[in-house]
C-alpha cells in the first residue's frame, strides 16, 4: 500500500482502547462501521467532527446526532435540492462522530439547478416573513416541550376516571409525554435547518462571486463585509453586561460580592436600589438564561438557569472590570465601520455591472447571515435546554423506582431502551409484580459507564481512509475548516516546529500566555489578557471573550462559530490548526498571527 493510500487508518484497524471492549453495544447498529459494508467504508473519507461533538456520546445522546443529521440531509436534498450537496453520511467510532459528505453526481448537479433556484428563491424573497413564521413555529414547540411532566404512578386510577368511564389508566400519560417530548425534538431539529442552509449558501454565492471579481481577495476581507451582526445569540452575553454596569450604577458592589449565587441575590434584594436590580435579573432569566456553557447536544450540558453560578461568575468578572474603567461591550460600531470601508474600497474597483450584482448579494447577506448564529439560541439553547430537562426529571423518576442508581443513569441507555423501561413499569405497575428491570439496568449502566469513561480517555483519530486529492466541498471548508493543506497538516511530521497554521477566522496579531481548556467547566480558570487555546469553542463562551487575548482552535473554518464570535468581539482567532491543544501548554508564551493564520511558540 503507498503513502497515500495508508494516509489514515481504516476504521475497521482502529484498536478499541483498554476497557472500552463491546462499546458497540452503546450505539445503533446504523452508526457502526459493518464489515459487509467494509469495501464502501473503506473508500470514504471521514473525518471526525469534533468541532460538534468532541466528546463521546452516552447512548441517549445519539438522538440529537441522529436527527441532525438527518435533518440536514433533508433540506439539502429533499426540500432545497442544493445543486452540488446532498446530505452528511455519519459513523461512530470509539464513541466519537465521523462525518463524509455527500456529493451529488456531477451529471445531476445541472438538473437540480432550477428546483433549487424556485425552492430558495422563495424564501430569499420573503426571508423577513418566512423567519417570523418560523419564530412562532419554534417558540409553539418550546411552550410545548416546558408543558411536558413526567409524573408517579398512583396507587390506584382516580376513582373520579372509574365513575366517568374513562376506560384508560395513569400509564398512557408517561408514553405520550415520552413520545411526545421525542417527537418534538424531532419536529425542533428539522426547524433548525429551515433557514440554515440557506444562510450559509447565500454566503457562499456572495464569498464565490467576490473571488470570481477578486481572486486574490483573502477570505477574512470577505467575511468581514458581513460582519457586525446584531445576533439573538449575543443576548445572553449583553444581559449580563447590562447587570454589571447597573451594579455599579447603583452601589450594589459589595452586595454581588457577598456569598454564593443565593447569599449574594439576598444581600442585593436588602439595599437600597436592590428592587431594581433584581427585577433586571429576574426579566433576563427567561428566556436569556436558557443558555448553555456546552452547545446543547450533550445531556450533560449545563445551562444557565439551572446553574446560576455560571452566570454569576460572569458578572462579578464584568462588575470589576467596569470598576476598572474597561468597555465591556462589544465594539459594534468599530465592526461596522471597519466592514463600511472594506465594502466601498472592493465595491469601488468594479464597473456599474458588477457593482450592480455585487449589491444584490451582499445585501441577501447581510439579510440572511444573522440566522446563522440567530437560530442557536432557540435551538441548541432554549428548545435543547428545556428537553433535557424533562429528560432528567423522567430520569429521576425511574430512580425512584430502582431501575437504576443515579439521576443520569437513565441516559446510559437509548432512546428505544428508555421506553422499554417505562413499559416495564407499566405492566409491573398494573400486574401488581416487580419490575424486571431493576435487576438488569443497574448493572449494566454500570458496564456501560466504565466503557463510556474508557473512550472519554482516548482522543479521537481526525480522519478515517485516503482524503481526496483536492477537498472542493464548500460547506466543508467553510464549517469545519478542512482543507487539502490542513489534512496534510494532520499527518506532517512537524513535531519540533514551533509554529503551527491553521486558517485566518479573525483579523489581529496578539503576543500572551497560553491557557489550554478542553471542557467548558475549565472558563473559570482563564486569567485576562491570556489566549484561550481549546480543540473548540461553542457560542456560550462569548463571556469570556472580553477577557482573553486571542482564540485557537483545533478545527473550524471561516464560518465556524469560534470564527464568528471573534470577529464579532474584535478578538483575532487562529482556527482548524488540528492539534494545537494537543501541542500547546498552558503557562506557554504565544505569538497569534491571525491574519496569516500562524501560532507559534516563543517559549
Amino acid at each position: 500500500m503507498d503513502a497515500q493510500k495508508s494516509m489514515f487508518p481504516s476504521a475497521f484497524e482502529v484498536p478499541t482502547p483498554p476497557g472500552a471492549e463491546g462499546w458497540q453495544d452503546l450505539y445503533p447498529y446504523y452508526t457502526h462501521f459493518l464489515p459487509q459494508r467494509r469495501e464502501q467504508d473503506d473508500a470514504t473519507f471521514w473525518f471526525c467532527n469534533s468541532q460538534h461533538w468532541p466528546t463521546p456520546f452516552r447512548p441517549f445522546d445519539t438522538v440529537m446526532l441522529d436527527f441532525a443529521i438527518k435533518c440536514l440531509g433533508q433540506y439539502n436534498s429533499r426540500h432545497l435540492l442544493v445543486p452540488p450537496a446532498n446530505g452528511v453520511d455519519y459513523r461512530i467510532l470509539n464513541g466519537y462522530v465521523y462525518f463524509s459528505p455527500v456529493a451529488v453526481a456531477p451529471e445531476k448537479i445541472e438538473a437540480r439547478v432550477p428546483h433549487f433556484m424556485e425552492r430558495a428563491g422563495h424564501y430569499f424573497a420573503n426571508w423577513n416573513d418566512l423567519f417570523a413564521k418560523w419564530k412562532e413555529k419554534v417558540l409553539a414547540k418550546i411552550k410545548e416541550l416546558d408543558a411536558i411532566n413526567f409524573e408517579e404512578l398512583p396507587e390506584a386510577v382516580p376513582l373520579e376516571w372509574v365513575h366517568g368511564g374513562v376506560g384508560l389508566d395513569n400509564t398512557n400519560q408517561l408514553f405520550d409525554q415520552y413520545d411526545k417530548a421525542i417527537e418534538l425534538a424531532y419536529k425542533i431539529w428539522q426547524y433548525h435547518f429551515e433557514f440554515l442552509n440557506l444562510g450559509y449558501a447565500a454566503y457562499l454565492d456572495f464569498f464565490g462571486f467576490m473571488k470570481e471579481q477578486f481572486p486574490s481577495i483573502p477570505d477574512q476581507a470577505i467575511a468581514k463585509m458581513v460582519q457586525g451582526v446584531d445576533s439573538e445569540l449575543f443576548r445572553p452575553d449583553d444581559e449580563i453586561k447590562k447587570l454589571a454596569k447597573l451594579a455599579v450604577e447603583l452601589n450594589l458592589v459589595e452586595a454581588v460580592n457577598t456569598g454564593d449565587v443565593d447569599d449574594a441575590l439576598a444581600a442585593i434584594a436588602a439595599a437600597p436600589g436592590g428592587d431594581t436590580w433584581i427585577a433586571q435579573w429576574e426579566a433576563a432569566k427567561d428566556p436569556w438564561f436558557n443558555f448553555t456553557s456546552g452547545n446543547g447536544f450533550y445531556s450533560t450540558d449545563k445551562y444557565w438557569i439551572d446553574h446560576l453560578d455560571i452566570p454569576f461568575g460572569y458578572l462579578r468578572d464584568y462588575v470589576k472590570r467596569v470598576q476598572d474603567g474597561e468597555e465591556i461591550m462589544r465594539p459594534t460600531e468599530k465592526l461596522l465601520a471597519e466592514r463600511d470601508r472594506i465594502t466601498a474600497e472592493y465595491r469601488d474597483m468594479m464597473d456599474d455591472e458588477a457593482q450592480a450584482v455585487f449589491d444584490g448579494k451582499l445585501g441577501l447577506a447581510r439579510t440572511v447571515f444573522p440566522y446563522v448564529e440567530d437560530h442557536n439560541f432557540y435551538i441548541e439553547h432554549w428548545a435543547l435546554g428545556i428537553f433535557w430537562r424533562k429528560m432528567r426529571q423522567l430520569s429521576r423518576l425511574l430512580k425512584e423506582q430502582g431501575f437504576w442508581e443515579n439521576d443520569d443513569d437513565m441516559f446510559f441507555l437509548n432512546r428505544n431502551e428508555v421506553r422499554d423501561v417505562l413499559w416495564d413499569y407499566s405492566a409491573g405497575w398494573a400486574i401488581g409484580v416487580p419490575y424486571r428491570g431493576t435487576a438488569v439496568w443497574p448493572g449494566e449502566i454500570a458496564r456501560r459507564r466504565k466503557i463510556y469513561e474508557a473512550l472519554a480517555a482516548q482522543p479521537p483519530l481526525p480522519a478515517l481512509n485516503n482524503p481526496p486529492e483536492v477537498i472542493t466541498e464548500p460547506f466543508t471548508i467553510m464549517l469545519w475548516g478542512i482543507t487539502s493543506d490542513a489534512v496534510q497538516r494532520w499527518v506532517a511530521k512537524d513535531d519540533d516546529t514551533s509554529t503551527l497554521q491553521g486558517m485566518a477566522g479573525s483579523p489581529g496579531v496578539v503576543e500572551g500566555i497560553a491557557r489550554v481548556l478542553r471542557s467548558p467547566d475549565q472558563l473559570g480558570e482563564l486569567q485576562k489578557g491570556e489566549i484561550l487555546v481549546t480543540p473548540v469553542t461553542a457560542p456560550s463562551w462569548a463571556p469570556v471573550f472580553g477577557k482573553i487575548g486571542a482564540a485557537v482552535t483545533d478545527i473550524g473554518g471561516m464560518m465556524s462559530h469560534a470564527a464568528i464570535v471573534c470577529r464579532e468581539y474584535g478578538l483575532p482567532a487562529v482556527t482548524g490548526t488540528g492539534n494545537a491543544s494537543s501541542k500547546i501548554k498552558t503557562g506557554m508564551r504565544l505569538r497569534v498571527d491571525s491574519n496569516a493564520g500562524t501560532v507559534t511558540i516563543l517559549d
